[in-house]
């Protein structure tokens, strides 16, 4: 079943609050976050179990899901990962505090961002309004002119990227750090730039997310991913993009 993803911008010039789908099995925490959502302005529904939400993403337009990690049935990998094969709709997971190798699998894929268990509601919607003006800056951005490095373009006025001519399927965390790269070729960026590029200055977390994103796009962008020669890694420092 095709996803219908609705545009943030759009949304917002018809006065209509960004639509949130909320996944969590655990009633009082799903409740916390319901209520606060709502109480912000966003137009909120939630769910207790994996299959449910599934079916809900992939029949509605929602502007941004968050997932908790562990539900019962489809858990928000497998959700993820779902939704990652046909849509770009920014994803937030739940993660235990104590558990990197959650944050990690889940920014490999395809996640845009994590908040760890326990948080405050402070916290969690600052992450979504951040994740959904960062994607409405992108979209303003989009009638510069498109940008060319090598055999990839990115064409900003339709927000896709391509390599040899062949569209490539990027989050709007791959496209906002493609297109940083490809403004500046042969630029060296840090970690820390890239990272607060991304959330227009207010991320202030693991840098080493930055990583798992950079993975993640070499792996859609390189012929040998595991060999790359279009984003090459600078020892200690961070990334930059060659012309290959």
């Amino acid at each position: 079943m095709a996803m219908r993803v609705l545009e943030v911008g759009a949304q917002r010039d018809n006065g209509l609050a960004p639509r949130v789908l909320v996944a969590e099995d655990e009633a009082d925490v799903l409740e916390s976050v319901v209520y606060g959502l709502r109480s912000e302005g966003f137009d909120v529904d939630a769910f207790r179990d994996g299959e449910t939400a599934l079916g809900a993403a992939e029949s509605s337009g929602y502007d941004l899901l968050i997932l908790d990690v562990f539900m019962p049935g489809l858990s928000g990998f497998e959700i993820c990962r779902h939704l990652r094969e046909r849509s770009v709709v920014p994803i937030i997971l739940l993660t235990a505090k104590d558990r990197e190798i959650d944050r990690v699998l889940g920014l490999e894929l395809g996640a845009d961002d994590y908040v760890t268990k326990p948080f405050s509601m402070a916290e969690l919607t600052s992450r979504v309004r951040s994740l959904l003006r960062r994607i409405e800056l992108d979209r303003e951005a989009g009638a510069e002119p498109a940008l060319r490095v090598g055999a990839l373009r990115i064409d900003r006025a339709k927000h896709r990227a391509s390599v040899d001519g062949a569209d490539v399927r990027l989050t709007h965390t791959e496209y906002k750090l493609i297109s940083l790269l490809a403004a500046h070729p042969r630029r060296t960026f840090s970690r820390d730039h890239i990272m607060r590029h991304l959330w227009n200055g207010d991320y202030d977390g693991d840098q080493r997310a930055c990583d798992v994103h950079v993975s993640n796009l070499r792996r859609k962008i390189e012929p040998d991913p595991k060999h790359p020669r279009r984003i090459v890694t600078v020892r200690n420092i961070g990334y930059r993009l060659e012309s290959a």
